[in-house]
């Protein structure tokens, strides 16, 4: 099949680019919002992994109930309460507000109402603990369509600025929960931007130097500009068959651009490589070996993903859904729209460049251009390895242990605005709320039900909640009723902080709030209506789908990829080995990640503070894209191995001969991977910053110490036993026929 897409794409290129031009022109203009509603207007707020459970559904039911919509705040910083002059302000604003037709209610320390505290405005719970400052919130009606809210609260707040400007030297900051939401969704494309702003022209030097001109360099790169723009056409389509946020279009736009320009260095590199041998067929004996490793790579790259599916956290689903399709954008641009480039380069892309003439990088494309001698660095690494394989086994395996051991101290958290940098507005509004105003934040914990307000207090004394280790007291049962619905409400506060700057800030998902909430669940009287609900609940939800779906999704890929190396390789052993040393390198990039983000030890180089953990979805996409990652440079290496080996070398000639071939295309491509993920942790997202450093090092470790060292260790200690398999699977494999037909290696 590969062979005759090769002897159709050298017959008709224009053919392939132009389609290719047309339907990356279309897919832009539809993401970028230029015809209809583009990509970053449908993301949804992603506050935390969402698995459907009771937390969840005594949520919907706690919103079914609520009198109005969407809050938006004002903080008045640097003002007395008791001051007249603040007092007459704020009830200016509080008339010029209840003249907005879509505001239902206003709160302040001097309206009616629990608000109000006593007679002394400075008592009220919208009274900072210092008493030098003072909240306003204005509540939206209840109904409003999305953009009907975003335009209501753009209204409320300039109007609460416009007051606050009377207040000389005073200090405004407004916003909103969907203020949040838009400024996260906001910096998605702009984190994206400078990501490729960074990893872009770094990929372009680096691959310079490894085809010694601008043509040749310049293919892969455009291969990976149309996968951008068709992985985020294919996310538009997702967004409406599921809720997408901004951490599932970073991610899998990260992936597709790192995947693209890789197949498209081992694209151009073989065929490079086949025009030297003779231009004749050149194309189609590229897609016949490095086109069938491109495609086993998708295939290995897309199982991975496809493990997330068994998830039942919408983000994960989310993930591993738009994740395939964003596989299938790259494996057809690599297949299709690189080959007809190619093509159309012809000869030209084996002539010496322009920058051929600096001498610089006419060294430097010496030593680390894609055509490498018979006998180079990585052969006589190779050999030295062979000599004694003990010891750089032992040796590496010593440090990625050492490497992965602060894994055991792994924290999930669920950030919420602390993904937000500390500069943002919104960022310290409600850093700034949390810290100051603790009477007028919700509780940690929340128990909700549609028993009568006495009967839940009752409850909850007979249950003994109070005497629960960590709880800090219990807020006073309320009822919340729209007129429709009623529901009565029970604020469970709880112990656990986080410092932000010179604030201690409530952690809605500290240990000690997760702990409350698994013993209020176990004292909840079965088949009653009543849910424990909130943040900490979330994360409990999530890690327990997580507990017990990874089985069943650790299955599906080790098998799906068991098959694959088998059918690649032939043998049994082989798929064994590579399985066990993925599991290794992600230790060490999951110590990594723990040591850098959960202990801060990074923060003042990519500029955030620590949250105290690792977002909670973070592990599961790490463990999933990383492995994808790590089988992508083992499908690289053992298919040059496999080469080689049926040329007829041995084992250890294989294995050298391999790494040598290889060597230089697998540590480029994952030089130029590196930089794009760096690239992107130069974003203002933490969530972004945490998955790009985190796939950064799984490739960098990968590439490196697994790929060049502990590969060729335990391949010259199998010796031919990595080839063997069962002689029925032997006989297996030699019927479908899928070894590559001999190219001289």
């Amino acid at each position: 099949m590969l062979p005759a897409l090769g002897r159709l794409l050298s017959r008709h290129p224009w053919r392939f680019v132009a389609a290719w031009t047309v339907l990356v022109t279309l897919g832009a203009l539809a993401a970028s919002g230029a015809v209809g509603e583009g990509l970053f207007q449908r993301l949804q707020p992603g506050d935390a992994p969402q698995v459907q459970s009771p937390a969840r559904r005594g949520q919907q039911v706690l919103d079914d109930a609520a009198p109005g919509g969407a809050t938006a705040q004002l903080l008045l910083d640097g003002v007395d309460p008791r001051s007249p002059a603040v007092r007459r302000v704020v009830e200016d604003l509080t008339a010029r507000l209840m003249q907005v037709p879509t505001v239902l209610a206003v709160r302040s320390p001097y309206g009616p109402g629990p608000a109000a505290g006593t007679g002394d405005p400075a008592d009220s719970p919208l009274v900072s603990t210092d008493r030098t400052a003072l909240l306003v919130t204005a509540q939206l009606r209840a109904g409003l369509s999305t953009p009907a809210e975003r335009a209501a609260l753009g209204e409320v707040t300039a109007r609460m600025q416009d007051e606050a400007r009377r207040l000389a030297g005073a200090r405004a900051l407004t916003g909103s929960v969907r203020g949040i939401t838009d400024e996260i969704n906001k910096q998605v494309p702009e984190d994206l931007r400078t990501g490729e702003v960074v990893a872009l022209p770094a990929s372009l030097l680096v691959m310079i130097l490894v085809f010694g001109g601008f043509l040749a360099a310049g293919l892969p790169l455009v291969g990976a500009l149309a996968s951008i723009v068709g992985a985020l056409t294919a996310l538009l389509g997702f967004s409406y068959l599921l809720d997408l946020d901004s951490s599932v279009v970073s991610v899998v736009t990260v992936l597709g651009l790192g995947l693209c320009i890789d197949y498209g260095l081992l694209l151009t590199s073989r065929y490079r490589e086949e025009l030297r041998r003779g231009p004749a067929g050149a194309l189609e004996r590229t897609l016949a070996t490095a086109g069938r490793t491109v495609l086993f790579s998708g295939l290995t790259v897309a199982v991975s993903l496809a493990g997330l599916l068994v998830f039942r956290a919408s983000i994960l689903r989310a993930i591993g859904a738009a994740g395939l399709s964003v596989v299938l954008v790259a494996l057809l641009v690599a297949l299709t729209l690189v080959p007809a480039l190619l093509a159309l380069a012809g000869r030209r892309l084996v002539r010496p460049g322009v920058t051929q003439r600096l001498p610089v990088i006419r060294r430097l494309g010496r030593r680390l251009g894609d055509v490498p001698p018979e006998r180079g660095a990585f052969s006589a690494l190779a050999a030295v390895i062979q000599r004694r394989p003990v010891v750089p086994l032992v040796a590496v395996l010593a440090v990625l242990l050492i490497a992965g051991l602060p894994v055991l101290q792994l924290r999930l958290v669920s950030s919420g605005v602390a993904l937000l940098p500390l500069s943002s507005p919104s960022r310290r509004l409600f850093d700034d709320v949390a810290a100051r105003f603790p009477r007028a934040n919700g509780a940690s914990v929340t128990v909700v039900s549609t028993w009568r307000p006495e009967q839940l207090a009752r409850w909850a004394q007979d249950a003994g909640l109070a005497r629960i280790p960590g709880v800090t007291g219990l807020d006073p049962v309320r009822v919340q009723a729209n007129g429709r619905q009623s529901v009565s409400v029970l604020g469970i506060r709880t112990a656990g902080t986080r410092t932000v700057g010179s604030l201690a800030v409530p952690d809605p998902t500290s240990d000690q709030a997760r702990a409350v909430v698994r013993a209020v669940q176990a004292r909840e009287p079965a088949g009653e209506p009543l849910w424990v609900t909130g943040q900490a609940a979330f994360v409990d939800d999530f890690l327990d789908d997580v507990r017990a779906r990874a089985p069943y999704a650790i299955g599906v890929v080790v098998l799906a990829t068991f098959v694959l190396l088998f059918l690649l390789t032939g043998s049994v052993l082989v798929p064994v080995k590579a399985l066990v040393l993925v599991v290794v390198s992600l230790s060490a990039s999951f110590g990594v990640l723990v040591w850098g983000f959960q202990q801060g030890h990074l923060g003042g180089v990519l500029d955030f503070t620590s949250t105290g953990g690792v977002e909670t979805a973070i592990p599961v996409l790490l463990v999933a894209l990383g492995f994808g990652l790590s089988m992508d440079y083992e499908v690289f290496l053992l298919s040059r191995i496999k080469e080689f080996h049926d040329a007829g070398l041995s084992n250890d000639e294989a294995v050298a001969a391999g790494l040598q071939r290889s060597g230089r295309i697998i540590t480029s491509a994952a030089l130029i991977i590196v930089v794009v993920f760096a690239g992107f942790a130069a974003g203002k997202l933490l969530v972004i910053k945490e998955t790009g450093i985190g796939l950064a090092v799984v490739v960098a470790v990968d590439a490196t110490l697994v790929r060049l060292i502990l590969v060729p260790a335990t391949m010259t200690l199998l010796g031919e036993w990595n080839w063997w398999a069962p002689g029925p699977l032997r006989r297996l494999h030699q019927r479908l026929g899928l070894r590559e037909a001999s190219t001289s290696a």
